[in-house]
């Protein structure tokens, strides 16, 4: 059967063979904050799958923007591994993205190089949980030129496209959302004004990126709590990105500190979260799970498809090309988002479970993923490599149980 979804598409500047893209889904395989032959290998195997891009998941613009261990960072020491995975890539006929951020708040005073975390405003993030600076105006004007510098960094590794995350309740993330930017200046108060950070950021985004290097955007839809931005002011930040030029822009939502299952659905597996984490380090967070696990990270009910409904206002609303992610489980399901009027689809459980997805389905018209949702590579990416518990061998009775819990309510 002939597919939309096997033809290429001219993203900004470059050409990707297919509707497909690999979303920026952590893989915690930067150990040390250096690319990783584990993390080539997990990109070459998409790439090879058959996905027209695949995307290396958050890449912070320097050292204070780092969340875990297990990120990279732009610094000149990583560059000649960096090029290696994007060489590698390459040669399997897909295109490679990297997504830039700023952590903010979500992070540790050892972890983003030994220094008080910072965020749009002072306060305590619960979820470290640590003590947080807010951001000076200069220190603004700094983060932003390294937005600009981290383009051609990225250019120089031979990556084809940047994704800037605006979303999730990172930094531009905070400073937009009414939840943590409680600024009384020029970046504080109205929306306008709390748009601004993310304006500058992208102003110095476009100016380095040229006409060489495709941008996207992702942005949230909603937060998902009850003071954080909700639709009609999302849709407001999605017509300012518009103005920017930018080549995509990626809808999701969701605030990882606040209410992080509304970012993939479904629940979080509490006892393999807690079970890797080491005791010396987490034993206050590893006790808290056991304790209160479900309702500090509360379950959201997983639907294929689950953000469908309300990106299609976003659709109604823009004219920019829109990138889908959220609950693609079948080639029904990219089909469906295609012929919604969306551009292009993300996807990521489905290619951790099976990086040649695109393959299987140009192969097969009534393929359905086998990932059952149970989330075990998510409770398990926050301390130790992003692997299916498919290819976990020996895996302890107890987190078997819960996954097979989980995959009888998918």
């Amino acid at each position: 059967m002939d597919s939309k979804l096997f033809t290429s598409y001219k993203l900004g500047p470059i050409e990707l063979r297919n509707r497909t893209i690999r979303s920026a889904a952590f893989e915690n395989m930067a150990y040390g904050n250096k690319p990783s032959e584990d993390l080539k290998k997990y990109h070459v195997s998409v790439a090879k799958g058959g996905v027209g891009m695949t995307t290396v998941a958050y890449c912070a613009v320097d050292r204070s923007g780092v969340s875990f261990d297990g990120q990279l960072y732009v610094h000149d020491e990583i560059k000649p591994d960096l090029k290696k995975l994007t060489d590698a890539i390459h040669a399997e006929g897909a295109k490679v993205s990297i997504q830039l951020g700023h952590c903010g708040n979500m992070t540790h005073f050892y972890t983003c190089g030994y220094q008080i975390p910072v965020g749009a405003s002072s306060g305590i993030n619960l979820y470290s949980p640590t003590i947080v600076r807010g951001l000076k105006k200069d220190e603004i004007k700094t983060i932003v030129k390294h937005f600009g510098e981290a383009v051609d960094f990225c250019r120089e590794c031979g990556f084809d496209c940047i994704e800037i995350h605006a979303g999730h309740g990172y930094l531009i993330s905070q400073f937009i959302s009414p939840y943590t930017n409680h600024r009384h200046d020029e970046y504080g108060g109205s929306l306008e004004n709390r748009m601004r950070f993310m304006n500058e950021v992208l102003d110095e985004v476009m100016l380095h990126a040229k006409d060489d290097m495709a941008v996207v955007v992702k942005t949230n839809m909603y937060d998902g709590v009850k003071s954080g931005m909700q639709v009609p002011d999302c849709i407001t930040v999605a017509k300012e990105i518009e103005k920017h030029g930018v080549h995509g822009i990626v809808l999701s939502a969701g605030f990882v500190s606040k209410a992080p299952m509304v970012v993939m659905g479904g629940a979080m597996p509490i006892k393999t979260l807690a079970y890797y984490m080491p005791m010396k380090t987490f034993w206050w967070l590893k006790a808290a799970l056991h304790m209160v696990g479900k309702i500090m990270i509360p379950p959201v009910k997983f639907k294929e498809l689950f953000f469908l409904d309300t990106a299609k206002q976003f659709r109604q609303a823009l004219k920019m090309p829109i990138i889908y992610v959220g609950g693609v489980q079948s080639r029904a399901n990219c089909e469906t988002v295609l012929n919604e009027g969306f551009d292009l689809i993300q996807m990521a459980h489905v290619l951790i479970e099976d990086p040649a997805f695109v393959n299987h389905m140009q192969e097969d018209e009534n393929l359905h993923s086998q990932c059952k949702r149970s989330n075990y590579c998510v409770g398990r990416m926050y301390t130790l490599e992003m692997k299916c518990h498919k290819c976990v061998e020996n895996m302890p009775a107890k987190l078997q149980k819960e996954i097979d819990k989980a995959e009888k309510t998918m």
